[in-house]
């Protein structure tokens, strides 16, 4: 492949793509907001195990 149509194939691909369906329940905040959430909790569960004792 060459640049120009690698370049296009990812414009395509990150304008939505031919086939891309996106669900109205799925909101971007509230899944981040889930992920922070989570990592949170596992830093919280680390540190909780990894104290000098």
């Amino acid at each position: 492949m060459s640049l120009p149509t690698t370049a296009s194939t990812l414009v395509t691909l990150a304008e939505g793509g031919e086939g891309a369906v996106r669900h109205a329940s799925l909101s971007p905040i509230l899944v981040g907001a889930l992920a922070l959430a989570g990592l949170l909790l596992l830093l919280w569960i680390t540190t909780r195990f990894n104290r000098d004792r």
